[in-house]
């Protein structure tokens, strides 16, 4: 298999690549080829051990699709897949290579792949999405005995400085190895960067706040000044279920073509939960192509009301096309308040905001290029207050950037928390009531 061989690893990658030890985990800014790493050193032993098991695990199935699926096969295994030196058996979920070694694709919503078999190697793509308790029960299913060792290894974007990642690594539970730009020979040349190099960290340079030091410079540091501190992705951040067909729900819309427009789907429960159950998180498209796409996802569905902002020219152009609009209550502080409320954990054990793991209907590359938010709940970590002279936050109204699904999410809270009746805006007469039914 003389192709493995021309993958070479620089740096805290090359370290990872021949770690023995049991848990290891590669951080770093955005960038640096700590995918790539990774599943090398899974294609490198499916040779080396025969018969050997790997998995490939992220927090959802879902996800990976679009994301290490795609550099599994298009940049690892593209020739091997080519020349039928691996198969990709779509029932089982898993890749077969010649000499009895399997790599299983899962995610950890749905877990009987994983629960059912033992591995040698198990690679967590993302690991900062998953749990701790995740973790632990991935380390439970290494137990395979066709390699020497066992371990279990994992990549991540650096993130808050209490994240059990670096608490487990800050008590010597797992070693965490920290990758550079320069580990990625794309990047950097030995002495130099490359064309590729300049652009891409210009790109990173142009970042600001705790996005600019994750990304681009590594480090597990906290938003100083977050507008919603109480935001845990452990508790707000859940695997998606059928919504019971009596929910409320209700569509909320922050408009944008530059910018991206974003609209959310919301259901309310009958306790008064909220649920955002799909996004729209888009640039570069004209409200009526969104009215279109938006039409078509939620077909079926009875939209109770769909919240927008204020453009009235934006709003028509929905109307148009058969979307019936309410002008959202816009008032900043009232708004944030509402929702800090929502996330707050209830004596019931729960919060009454929720968002719905991998809701986005399509990811926008321009954004995934650009290093910037894609979706509602990567616009949180950086959504901050500003500073004033004296350093401390101002606690009047958040810094205005990237703050598309902030403001859809704001919308969203007030309509169902503090509705005001607008008698231009509501039906009058119940057999107007099929407008707001998409069927």
């Amino acid at each position: 298999m003389k192709v493995a061989y021309k993958y070479v690893p620089y740096g805290a990658i090359k370290t990872l690549f021949y770690s023995k030890v049991d848990e290891v985990v590669i951080s770093g800014p955005s960038g640096t080829g700590k995918t790539r790493g990774c599943l090398q050193k899974l294609l490198y032993y499916t040779d080396k051990y025969p018969g050997m098991r790997g998995a490939i695990v992220r927090k959802t199935r879902a996800s990976m699709t679009q994301s290490v699926k795609v550099t599994w096969e298009k940049k690892v295994l593209f020739e091997f897949l080519q020349n039928g030196q691996f198969i990709w058996r779509t029932g089982e979920q898993e890749y077969r290579h010649p000499k009895g070694s399997v790599i299983v694709l899962g995610g950890l919503d749905k877990v009987s792949k994983i629960l059912s078999t033992e591995f040698d190697l198990i690679f967590v793509n993302q690991a900062e999405e998953v749990t701790e308790n995740d973790w632990e029960f991935l380390t439970s299913r290494l137990r395979h005995g066709a390699m020497p060792y066992q371990q279990i290894m994992g990549d991540c974007n650096p993130d808050q400085p209490r994240h059990w990642l670096k608490q487990r690594a800050d008590q010597g539970r797992l070693e965490m190895l920290e990758s550079r730009h320069e580990d990625n020979p794309e990047l950097w040349d030995g002495q130099d960067w490359t064309p590729k190099g300049k652009a891409y960290i210009a790109r990173l340079d142009a970042l600001t706040g705790v996005r600019y030091q994750r990304l681009r410079l590594g480090r597990w540091a906290a938003a100083e000044g977050l507008v919603y501190d109480g935001w845990d992705r452990a508790i707000h951040l859940i695997d998606p279920f059928d919504i019971p067909d009596d929910w409320r729900r209700i569509r909320v819309i922050d408009f944008g073509f530059t910018n991206p427009l974003a609209c959310l789907w919301f259901a309310v429960d009958g306790d008064g939960r909220m649920y955002r159950y799909r996004e729209i998180y888009m640039t570069q498209r004209t409200v009526r192509v969104h009215a279109q796409q938006i039409n078509a996802l939620s077909e079926g569905e009875y939209i109770e009301a769909t919240v927008c902002d204020h453009d009235a020219e934006d709003r028509a152009t929905l109307e148009e096309n058969g979307i019936p609009t309410i002008g959202a209550q816009k008032a900043i502080s009232p708004g944030i308040q509402a929702v800090q409320e929502r996330l707050k954990v209830q004596q019931d054990g729960k919060p009454r905001l929720f968002l719905f793991r991998d809701a986005l209907v399509k990811r926008d590359q321009a954004l995934v290029e650009a290093k910037k938010p894609t979706c509602t709940e990567e616009e949180i970590d950086s959504y901050v207050w500003p500073k004033g002279v004296d350093g401390k936050a101002i606690k009047e109204q958040p810094v205005k950037l990237d703050d598309h699904g902030m403001d859809a999410t704001r919308y969203g809270v007030m309509y169902v928390d503090k509705p005001i009746v607008h008698f231009a805006d509501v039906p009058q007469a119940p057999t107007e009531r099929s407008k707001w039914r998409i069927d």
